[in-house]
C-alpha cells in the first residue's frame, strides 16, 4: 500500500484526494490544510494581507462575483452542478458544492485541518524508490511542535491565486495614490467616486472593470492588447499601458497622460512552493514550473505531482483528467516515458509554444489548446474524456463573452446527453 500526501483541499486537493481513497486497498491518503474548511480560493473572506496565523489570505474572491463559467461546465464530470437556473452563479454556490462533494465521497475524515506543510524532501536510498519526508505543524493545536512523516507520493494542490504577480513599473514609489492588486478587491463601494486605472484585460481584469463600473467616476481599463471588442460601461475607456507612473497618474506607452486615484493590478499571480526544499529540483522561474512532464509529473521525482498548474481553462474537470492520469501511474497501469523522454517532451512544448509567439511566461497557458491536452490524458490513461459537450458550451460562451462582456452572465444553459447543450429560456 502506498501512503500518498495530498497538500492543499481547493477544488484540486479534494478531487485528488476523492480519487485516492476510492482504492482504498492501493493507497493510504492524508491531506493537509492550513485553513479550518475545504474550498482553497472559493472561500470568501473580508480579510485581506495575512490571517489571525500571520498566514497569507488564499482567497481572491470579491464579495458578489459570479463566475465567469457556466455552471454547466464547471462541475467535476462525476458530480455535476444541479439543474436550473442561474448558470452563472455566485462564489458561494461554488464553495457549497465543493463542500457538498467533499460530504459525498467521505473525504473530511482524510484531512488534517489547520495544518502548515513546511518542509517537502525526497529521501533517496540506492536501489529503492524515492521516499517524501513531509515536515508539519498544526497551527491549531500545537503550533510549537512539528511533525514529520515519510510517505511513497506527494500531490501539490495548492493553487496558484494567493500570491499577486505584481510588476515592475517606472516611477511606482512616486505615485501617490492607491495601489491595490486585485487579490485584494472585495468590495466596489470602496470605489465609490474614485477615477481607477486597471491594468491588465485578463478574465480578473474585464469582470473587475464591470463590477466595479457602477460605483467608480471613471475607469481606464489599461492594456496592450487588441480593444476587447465588447460594448463597455460609458464610464470605462480603453487606454495603452504604462510607459512611467507619475504622483497623481500615468504616462503611457502612447504618450498620453492620465490622472487617477487608484492603480488596481490585474496582473497576475505567481507559481509559488514555499515548502519545497532545494532538493526537490522545482524551478519557477519566469512562471514556468520545471522540470515537468505533461504540465504535470516530476520528470526525475515522478511520484510528486502538480494538479491544476495550467491557465485560462475549465479548471474542476481537468484537475478531474489530471488526477485520473496520475493515480493510474501510481498504481502502475500505466508506465511513463523516462526520465530523459519525459524533459525531452516539456522542453519540445516549451520551445514549440516559444516558436508559435508565446513568452516563456505563458508555459502553461492553455486556451483552445486545453481539448486534446485533456483528451490526452483520457486516451492515455484510458479513462472516460469530458462530455464534447463541456468543450463547445465553454467555447460558445466564451464567444458571447467577447462581443457582449456585460450581459453574457445573463443567459442559462442546460446540457443535453454528452454533446449537445441548450439556451433557456
Amino acid at each position: 500500500m502506498k501512503h500518498v500526501c495530498v497538500i492543499g483541499n481547493g477544488a484540486a486537493g479534494l478531487v485528488a484526494l476523492r480519487h485516492l481513497t476510492a482504492h482504498p486497498n492501493k493507497f493510504k491518503a492524508v491531506s493537509y490544510e492550513q485553513t479550518g474548511q475545504v474550498g482553497g480560493t472559493w472561500v470568501y473572506t473580508d480579510e485581506t494581507g495575512t490571517d489571525k496565523n500571520g498566514l497569507p489570505i488564499m482567497s481572491s474572491m470579491y464579495k458578489n462575483l459570479r463566475t465567469n463559467l457556466p455552471k454547466e461546465v464547471m462541475g467535476f464530470p462525476d458530480f455535476p452542478f444541479k439543474k436550473g437556473k442561474p448558470s452563472f452563479i455566485t462564489h458561494q454556490a461554488v464553495r457549497e458544492y465543493l463542500e457538498d462533494y467533499a460530504l459525498y465521497f467521505n473525504l473530511y475524515d482524510h484531512i488534517k485541518f489547520h495544518t502548515v506543510v513546511k518542509k517537502v524532501t525526497p529521501i533517496e536510498h540506492d536501489g529503492e524508490p524515492v521516499k517524501w519526508q513531509v515536515t508539519t505543524k498544526n497551527i491549531a493545536k500545537n503550533p510549537s511542535f512539528e511533525s514529520v512523516d515519510l510517505f511513497d507520493a506527494v500531490m501539490v494542490c495548492n493553487g496558484h491565486y494567493s500570491v499577486p504577480l505584481v510588476p515592475e513599473l517606472e516611477g511606482m514609489e512616486n505615485f501617490q495614490g492607491t495601489v491595490i492588486h486585485s487579490h485584494n478587491y472585495r468590495d466596489p463601494v470602496d470605489f465609490q467616486d474614485k477615477t481607477v486605472l486597471l491594468l491588465g484585460r485578463g478574465a480578473s481584469g474585464q469582470d473587475i472593470c464591470i463590477n466595479m463600473a457602477l460605483h467608480t467616476k471613471q475607469i481606464f481599463l489599461s492594456h496592450n492588447k487588441t480593444p476587447l471588442k465588447s460594448r463597455l460601461p460609458e464610464n470605462v475607456s480603453q487606454v495603452t499601458g504604462i510607459a512611467k507612473l507619475t504622483p497623481d497618474g500615468a504616462v503611457l506607452n502612447d504618450g498620453s497622460y492620465i490622472n487617477f486615484d487608484v492603480l488596481m493590478l490585474c496582473t497576475g499571480y505567481k507559481y509559488t512552493f514555499p515548502f519545497l526544499s532545494e532538493e526537490c529540483e522545482v524551478s519557477t522561474t519566469n512562471e514556468r514550473v520545471s522540470p515537468l512532464y505533461k504540465h504535470l509529473i516530476h520528470t526525475k521525482y515522478p511520484s510528486l505531482c502538480f494538479v491544476g498548474l495550467c491557465k485560462t481553462i475549465c479548471p474542476f474537470p481537468q484537475f478531474h483528467s489530471q488526477v485520473l492520469f496520475y493515480v493510474k501511474t501510481l498504481k502502475e497501469d500505466i508506465t511513463l516515458p523516462s526520465q530523459e523522454e519525459m524533459k525531452r517532451d516539456g522542453d519540445d512544448n516549451l520551445q514549440w509554444r516559444l516558436e508559435s509567439g508565446m513568452p516563456e511566461r505563458h508555459a502553461h497557458v492553455m486556451g483552445p489548446l486545453q481539448w486534446n491536452y485533456n483528451h490526452w490524458l483520457a486516451n492515455t490513461g484510458n479513462f472516460t474524456k469530458i462530455p464534447n459537450n463541456v468543450e463547445r458550451l465553454y467555447d460558445a460562451v466564451h464567444e458571447v463573452r467577447v462581443t457582449d462582456l456585460m450581459h453574457y452572465k445573463d443567459v442559462n444553459y442546460e446540457l443535453i446527453g454528452d454533446d449537445s447543450f441548450k439556451v433557456l429560456e
